[in-house]
């Protein structure tokens, strides 16, 4: 019988996640296969799409008519809907948009910083059992809003060769430039590199099974990621005002996602905990991935009954969870004490998919614990900031002496003369 586990906190709180770094073995064929695209560019890309993908194409691009057909194949109150959250997410993030700025000193040195967007980007979208329209609107979107021109699509094919209308329609709406029929460790080598067909890009970003993380590790550097995600993470801070059944809900939202999610509750009410662990079970029998969300909820899931509401915060940033959601009383008055979570969700109507797909905040937030570091995908992701310094000849006259003096310090004769070369001038 598949039960979420019910934890008395002391101290320091130790959670089970789930980090996959890969094999030694799925290493090397990733390694392999990016080799090869880098080698033999389309060739590769064709025949490991028909190994793993089961599908011969000709062509890996998909032309406008495809675009088109999409549309008839998705309602149009689902098109009006996948619309709706686009304009919520890109007015989200044009809040982010970050400015170039330029001052001037007294002693007339101009200093400042230029905002550029990157040239190019590439977003992976993810293929299998489910079709993720709201991973395309939350990669595309940040870079669209940022002044990134040329963006570039590719997601897996399915058996037909196709991409599911969902996905192809989102991407027409949020305004991705190209869109390519590849998936796997192939896909992120020909963003990476380019082939014949695809022309390099200079960011990757997206979720992906364990071979395209481990090819996004390989070839950052080359390009530039978003981050290495893990499995998908929730924690819920609740009090005895919270529902029980809405709180299940939510833990198995996450706990569906994949067999290594993580699904945790923190409390101080042992009436809640016990409620809730109830709920689970019994929400858990009419669900229809019933078997991944179970195993996740066995391996990954917990329940920590905590003392206090202060001692729970603790919890909470010792978790540093990728969602955290604050159902108690008040919650407003808490998030200046929460430190590290990806996103936060305030009170028991913001439910965790809220922000999945339609609140307009990214859902590409980090894991593992990363948020004590790291931050949602935003506008900055997809720009890049140059310094500017021109420095006057007061400046020179008042610093130059100082500056080659530092320079000495670090045994770098030349730099040192470069500034005296001009200072002798004066």
């Amino acid at each position: 019988m598949i039960k979420v586990k019910i934890v008395k906190v002391s101290g320091d709180v130790s959670i089970k996640r789930s980090v996959d770094s890969g094999t030694e073995e799925q290493r090397a064929a990733v390694q392999k296969i990016i080799a090869d695209v880098r080698t033999t560019g389309d060739a590769a890309v064709r025949a490991y799409t028909e190994k793993f993908d089961k599908v011969q194409l000709e062509t890996f691009k998909v032309e406008p008519e495809e675009r088109t057909e999409a549309y008839k194949q998705v309602s149009s109150e689902l098109v009006e809907i996948i619309r709706e959250a686009a304009r919520n997410i890109q007015n989200y993030h044009a809040k982010q948009q970050r400015n170039s700025w330029i001052t001037t000193e007294e002693n007339g040195t101009i200093l400042g910083q230029k905002v550029t967007a990157l040239d190019s980007a590439g977003v992976y979208v993810p293929g299998g059992t489910a079709a993720y329209t709201s991973s395309v609107l939350m990669n595309v979107l940040p870079a669209k809003v940022a002044g990134v021109e040329r963006i570039v699509m590719v997601s897996p094919p399915g058996e037909d060769g196709k991409l599911p209308a969902g996905v192809l329609v989102a991407a027409d709406i949020a305004g991705v430039t190209e869109i390519y029929k590849i998936g796997g460790a192939q896909a992120i080598a020909a963003l990476a590199y380019g082939t014949e067909t695809i022309q390099a890009v200079d960011k990757i970003t997206g979720p992906g099974n364990i071979f395209v993380a481990l090819a996004k590790r390989e070839v950052f550097g080359d390009v530039d990621i978003d981050m290495i995600a893990g499995p998908s993470e929730i924690a819920v801070l609740a009090d005895d005002t919270a529902n029980a059944d809405e709180i299940a809900a939510d833990l198995l939202s996450q706990a569906e996602h994949d067999t290594r999610a993580s699904s945790v509750l923190v409390t101080p009410s042992a009436s809640l905990a016990e409620a809730v662990q109830a709920q689970v079970k019994a929400q858990l029998e009419t669900l229809p991935r019933e078997e991944i969300a179970g195993k996740s909820i066995e391996d990954f899931g917990a329940i920590y009954l905590v003392k206090d509401l202060n001692e729970a915060i603790d919890v909470v940033n010792q978790l540093a969870p990728e969602h955290l959601e604050v159902i108690v009383e008040n919650a407003m008055e808490m998030i200046g004490q929460i430190r590290h979570a990806g996103a936060i969700f305030i009170g028991r109507f913001s439910s965790e998919p809220v922000g999945d797909y339609f609140a307009g905040p990214n859902h590409v937030l980090p894991t593992n614990g990363t948020a004590r570091f790291s931050s949602p995908l935003s506008v900055d992701d997809f720009q890049k900031k140059s310094s500017i310094i021109s420095y006057s000849k007061k400046a020179m006259q008042d610093n130059g002496a100082k500056i080659a003096a530092f320079a000495r310090l670090e045994g770098l004769e030349a730099h040192a003369r470069a500034v005296e070369t001009r200072l002798k001038k004066f």
